[in-house]
């Protein structure tokens, strides 16, 4: 891969909502509000449209505008799609990750020290 590709943690978290949510329904809070329901980590929404920012300038997300919402002074929303080179990359990450963890055995985290 090259150079600039790598993923940060939180790069691959928010890849993953949009690809978990589809093209359709992934925008700013929905992204947050998957993130948080799924790690049990609050999220501040900055870091999310941050993060989309450094994603799309590395041409990992594109945008598009909905229809919008059917009620006065409904807005419409910036959807969040990942491109060819995003779904490729958040693939290379996540296997990258099963390969580094398997086989690895991991006792509970029971509370206390580490």
């Amino acid at each position: 891969m090259p150079k600039g590709s790598h993923l940060a943690e939180f790069e691959v978290y928010v890849m993953l909502a949009i690809a978990h949510l589809g093209d359709n329904a992934a925008y700013g809070v929905t992204i947050r509000q998957e993130i948080e329901g799924r790690t049990g980590r609050a999220v501040a929404i900055g870091a999310v449209y941050a993060t989309l920012g450094r994603l799309n300038d590395k041409g990992f997300v594109s945008f598009a505008f909905s229809d919008p919402d059917p009620v006065r002074g409904g807005r419409a929303r910036k959807l969040v799609s990942l491109t060819r080179a995003g779904r490729r990359t958040l693939t290379h990450a996540v296997e990258s990750f099963t390969r580094m963890a398997e086989g690895l055995a991991m006792a509970p985290v029971t509370g206390g020290r580490r």
